[in-house]
């Protein structure tokens, strides 16, 4: 700065002129996940969605946000930013759908040390891609630059579903019945939870590089700890129209052992067949180099899980079927019981 010239923003390190270029690389990606009900383009402040008029009796909105977590200091020791938007749009479509409602339209936030408008594109165009998959409309967001907050290299990403239901459709927990079967749909890997235990097991403890290729993953760890979190929408969405499914949980933080009882009524319990599905590799990984007990594995991670589906036991061949032909890959993993509100394991967890 010139002696006797004023301070300017950019000089506080906030970049205005990168901030828009960085909103003309993303705009083609966002305007591909547009959908009927969007209106208006980018650059207002405030995205416009409109319900389509006649279409619902009595629709109940939904929403839902979430973030990636820590699973961005993978992203940053890669220097890759192209998948972790396709995160940060699962971790909310997947928590709305759990209460039976269609993904409408996401926003989100991002807030960078450093603006990179080429970085950025790559993160939204991630946000995209997961749209995309959820068949939601990206309608808006927000990139603020944050110097002195953020390291310059790093950023963090959060962001914001809505959805629709009819209220009659609404998955609440009341049409779970005993004798009625779980599904479990694989998830992808570690999707976006347990990763402050997953890097302190594998970077710090074991001492991998990101880049170590191991053969009970078949490819190097980082491709596997950066595998995008699955999106249940397409699959599910069908199933869910026709009254097939009786209750969803996603299984996030708290894993296996704590999310199946936010959807149980008073009274039931679930029972789950650890025999009945694989234990996909990474997670095994984790167990043993950092000696991690086995009620620990099934409180923090999916363990190979990503969706469990509650149907009626006269039901399972024909949902199964469609499921697979939609592309998941489903377990018949076990069944509702009379009990607490806890999950029982096949066999206990020890």
């Amino acid at each position: 700065m010139v002696a006797g010239e004023g301070l300017t923003y950019a000089a506080a390190g906030v970049d205005i002129a990168a901030g828009n270029r960085a909103v003309e690389l993303m705009q083609e990606h966002v305007r591909r996940t547009f959908r009927p009900g969007v209106l208006g383009d980018l650059g207002g402040f405030g995205g416009l969605f409109a319900l389509e008029p006649g279409r619902y009796r009595q629709p109940v909105l939904v929403a839902g946000t979430d973030g990636v977590g820590t699973k961005l200091k993978i992203a940053f020791l890669m220097d890759r930013h192209d998948t972790v938007g396709i995160d940060a749009v699962a971790m909310c479509v997947n928590d709305i759908l759990v209460q039976g409602a269609e993904p409408l339209f996401f926003l989100d936030y991002l807030a960078v040390g450093k603006m990179v408008p080429e970085k950025v594109a790559q993160i939204v165009a991630g946000v995209a891609e997961g749209c995309r998959r959820a068949g939601c409309a990206l309608i808006g967001g927000e990139t603020a630059e944050m110097p002195g907050f953020y390291p310059e290299d790093e950023y963090d990403l959060a962001g914001f579903a809505v959805g629709v239901v009819e209220r009659e459709e609404l998955l609440d927990g009341s049409r779970i019945r005993p004798g009625q079967v779980v599904l479990g749909l694989a998830s992808s890997g570690l999707h976006s939870n347990g990763f402050s235990l997953a890097r302190r097991v594998l970077l710090a403890e074991a001492g991998y590089t990101l880049d170590r290729q191991l053969p009970e993953l078949g490819r190097a760890l980082g491709e596997e700890l950066l595998e995008p979190t699955r999106i249940y929408a397409a699959s599910l969405l069908p199933l869910l129209k026709e009254g097939l499914i009786k209750g969803l949980a996603h299984i996030t933080g708290g894993g296996l052992v704590e999310n199946p009882p936010r959807i149980l009524p008073r009274g039931l319990s679930m029972r789950l067949d650890r025999r009945s599905w694989p234990v996909p590799p990474v997670f095994r990984l984790i167990q043993e180099n950092g000696k991690v007990p086995e009620p620990e594995m099934y409180r923090t991670f999916n363990m190979g899980l990503g969706m469990l589906a509650v149907i009626a036991a006269g039901d399972v061949d024909r949902v199964k079927a469609r499921l697979e032909a939609a592309g998941e890959e489903v377990f018949v993993a076990g069944e509702i019981i009379p009990g607490r509100g806890e999950v029982e394991f096949v066999p206990d967890l020890i």
